[in-house]
């Protein structure tokens, strides 16, 4: 009875990436409309989670950090801020923390929060990789998560398998961005038109675009040089902008740079294939029906500590939604342009590679369906009946 007569229902978010930022501004959204003025939301967000009303506790560009080294050098700072952030959550006592992808920020805050605190229910909005290495995370989150919300469609049955916390698919945020992925019927056109367009996309971090641009640039010349004839586009973001000009400087193709969501979307409607660095990107130019090529090197120190946890035949995450290997991946020694170029030719030109790929993204609609509820209107769904349940644990 005392909780009904509260006007306020608190909800608690942490998200500490532009990705998730977006993602937990989607769903305060929604949970505003469900709630309307009995709710206040708290936690750490960006500037599209600031839109909906968060203040946060600190700006999430200071955990902008990437690379071994970097993070030793930086680990006070972010043991500090796991921390104090954990303080605040227990400190606000809400009626569910919700902790939004980067899993070594937020997990860690919500062991510390379990530990002090079990009455408060932990919604986890996208899974970490558990069926790609260190599966063992996924029994350990038993003890301080109540539901996974999952964004890939295999994710609730590999939590069954390795006995984690209930996990829900609520759909992948790129389902509600179809029509932004997909070409009309003018851009079809240019889409069929020679010379075709060919997206570069060496990746959306600076130690990425430094460890690929030189291999891109290299195997861009030698598929010019084998006869291929190509309109090269790379989309980027203006912070990434100022790094991507002076690596593509000595490239001996020079691509027509775009920068900007909008402009992005734009080059995809209008490619023919793709290059791009192994990640979430994958995914997006699928369903965008946009054969590729994919590329991915690494550090030395994070190369030998990868082959050793990865535990999937691909890391695609493209080809793990499929359930088929139908996406090339050149990784690390692999990674070279006597091998990339080649493939690139393929998905250039009515191959096998090519039309495999187009029958495979045909079956995604299907595949990741959530029929005619949005990610975030399933994704509040759940976090309201774990509220309304009042999951606790002795």
């Amino acid at each position: 009875m005392m909780q009904s007569r509260d006007p306020k229902r608190k909800i608690f978010l942490i998200a500490t990436e532009e990705s998730g930022d977006r993602l937990g501004s989607a769903l305060m959204k929604v949970l505003r409309q469900r709630l309307g003025d009995g709710v206040q939301f708290e936690g750490v967000g960006g500037t599209t989670m600031a839109r909906e009303g968060l203040v946060s506790l600190f700006p999430i560009e200071e955990l902008s950090i990437v690379g071994f080294a970097a993070v030793v050098q930086q680990l006070p700072k972010i043991l500090r801020l796991i921390r104090e952030t954990a303080d605040a959550v227990i400190e606000a006592a809400p009626d569910a923390l919700i902790i939004i992808d980067s899993p070594d920020f937020t997990h860690r805050v919500a062991r510390r929060v379990r530990g002090h605190n079990p009455a408060i229910p932990v919604v986890d909005y996208v899974s970490p990789s558990v069926w790609a290495w260190r599966p063992g995370r996924a029994r350990a989150m038993l003890g301080y998560v109540d539901h996974v919300l999952g964004v890939l469609p295999f994710e609730p049955e590999e939590y069954r398998k390795l006995k984690g916390p209930p996990c829900s698919y609520v759909g992948h945020p790129l389902i509600e961005q179809l029509a932004q992925l997909r070409p009309n019927a003018e851009e079809q056109t240019r889409r069929d038109a020679e010379p075709p367009v060919l997206l570069v996309l060496p990746g959306s971090r600076r130690s990425e675009i430094r460890h690929h641009l030189a291999v891109f640039g290299a195997t861009l010349g030698r598929l010019q040089a084998g006869g291929s004839a190509f309109e090269l586009m790379l989309p980027t973001m203006p912070h990434l902008e100022a790094t991507v000009r002076e690596g593509v400087a000595s490239w001996p193709v020079k691509p027509r740079i775009v920068v900007g969501e909008n402009e992005k979307r734009a080059a995809f409607r209008i490619a023919r294939a793709a290059f791009a660095k192994s990640g979430t990107v994958t995914l997006e130019l699928a369903l965008s029906g946009i054969p590729m090529v994919t590329a991915y090197r690494v550090g030395a120190i994070e190369a030998f500590i990868l082959r050793r946890a990865v535990q999937v035949s691909s890391v695609i995450l493209a080809n793990l939604v499929i359930g088929k290997d139908v996406i090339p991946e050149f990784l690390q020694e692999d990674c070279t342009p006597e091998k990339l170029a080649p493939a690139l030719s393929e998905v250039l030109t009515d191959s096998p590679l090519r039309r495999q790929q187009v029958e495979a993204f045909a079956q995604l609609d299907t595949i990741m369906s959530t029929g005619n509820k949005s990610p975030s209107v399933l994704a509040a769904d759940i976090v309201l009946a774990t509220m309304r349940k009042g999951v606790r644990k002795p």
